[in-house]
Order: C-alpha cells, then structure tokens, then sequence
C-alpha cells in the first residue's frame, strides 16, 4: 500500500485525491495534505476516509512514499528537491518551477494539456532543429498574469484576436506561471526553455484553450493540435492537464 501526500489542494489536488479514493484504493492511501490555505486542507481532509493529516511539507514528504504536487510553479522544484534529497518518488504537476533546477532527475511529469510529449522525447536522442508552441486562451484564462499587470494590460478590453507574448519558454513561465506549464513541459521534454519559442494568443471568441506545437528535427517534423475544455474549477487549468495526472498517476502505482 503506497502512502501517498499531496501538496496543493486546489482543483488539481483534488482531483487526484478523488481518483485516488474512488480507483486506486487496493494499491494507495492518501495519508496528508498541505496547503498554503489551511481550511482548504482541512476541507479535503474531511472528505477523505480515513481523513490524512494536515501538516507541513517537511512532514509530509518524510511521511510518505509518493509525494504530488499540484501547488504553484513557486514551489514545485523545491519540493521536488526535498523529495528526491529523502529518496521519495515525486510527481510534479506545475513544471515551471522545475526549470530553474536543472540537476533534478527521477521526477515524474505528467504530460500535461499537450499531445505529442512521447514524440519530443524520441526526437530529442537525436537533433532538434526547432520547438515552437502556440497556445490560443480566452481571456479569462489569462486572467492575472504578471506580464499583463507589469504591461498594464486590460486583458478583459481585448476584442480581437490578439497576440500577448512571442517569445522564450524561460520568459514565458516567468511571466505566466500559472497559464503556461505546456511550455515548461515541452522544454523538459526537448531542447530546453531558451530555445523553446512561445506564442500566447487570445480573443474573446476562444471558447478552448489549445495548444500546437510544432518541431523540425534529424528525424523529420512533427505537428499536433490540442484543444482543452477549461476545467470547470480552475479555467486557469485545462482538464486534460488533470486526466495527464492521473493517468501518470496509475502508471506510477501499478
């Protein structure tokens, strides 16, 4: 029985935690939560039986074998520091904050709200040429970004169309850290976040976020196109970035 912790929960978190419950209940138990908002911990809590402890982050990684994150791009790496440094296994879900610790490996990452993450990886053992990503989002998912506070930009005023960010990964998680974890991903899984180029597009038309990444490499070219339905708790996060959890998730357990 593998004694799982999670750490965030929000939309994300909870997600997993109700898989957990109502799928994976013969193979693990969710044994603590943590969360910068206590109550919603607490709540979590309370909705799982028997109900896991809410502590700490040091506590939690040391309590359990299977750590998820599923916080913010603010913590991730070093919860995924801590993790591999005790020799816990890890699954992170918010990827940008991995980027800035280049030494982390034995990581689990789910493939996030993008296709074709299997393909990268197969064409990165040999050369990359070029890794370009567009995501397309409505303006509410865009909402509260600190590259449109900085730029004093009024996402809701936007009627057309428009391009808010052309540019690197490594620029792109920066100023979107909560809308952008696909380019993390895909740098990860590729060539890195300096010579992974970003575009993010919005309209008030857009009723999906979606995402086509194209590469060119030793091996020919590859192009998908991902269209997401916003989770309904966090339009911020598409719903197949939660399905990619879990489906990581089983993997990892069974």
């Amino acid at each position: 029985m593998k004694k799982i912790g999670i750490i965030g929960c929000g939309a994300i978190g909870t997600g997993i935690a109700e898989f957990i419950q109502q799928n994976l209940r013969k193979k693990a138990k969710i044994v603590a939560l943590c969360d910068l908002d206590i109550k919603k911990a607490r709540s979590l809590s309370k909705k799982i039986k028997p109900c896991p402890q809410v502590i700490n982050i040091d506590r939690l990684i040391k309590k359990c074998d299977l750590i998820i994150e599923a916080a913010s791009p603010k913590i991730s790496g070093k919860i995924a520091q801590k993790a591999v440094l005790h020799k816990k296994e890890v699954l992170i879900m918010s990827t940008g904050g991995l980027l800035k610790f280049k030494d982390i490996k034995s990581v689990h990452i789910p493939s996030g709200a993008v296709c074709g993450i299997d393909g990268i990886r197969a064409a990165a053992i040999g050369k990359i040429k070029r890794v370009t990503l567009t995501t397309r989002k409505p303006p509410r998912g865009l909402r509260g970004a600190p590259y449109l506070e900085k730029r004093k930009i009024d996402i809701d005023k936007i009627k057309k169309e428009t391009v808010i960010y052309d540019g690197t990964a490594t620029d792109a998680v920066k100023h979107f850290p909560k809308n952008i974890n696909v380019a993390a991903t895909l740098s990860l899984s590729g060539i890195g976040p300096d010579r992974t180029k970003v575009r993010i597009v919005t309209s008030p038309k857009y009723k999906t976020n979606s995402h086509e990444v194209e590469v060119e490499g030793e091996f020919g070219r590859l192009f998908t196109k991902t269209e997401n339905v916003p989770s309904k708790q966090n339009p911020k996060t598409s719903q197949l970035a939660i399905f990619s959890a879990l489906a990581k998730l089983k993997e990892v357990i069974s």
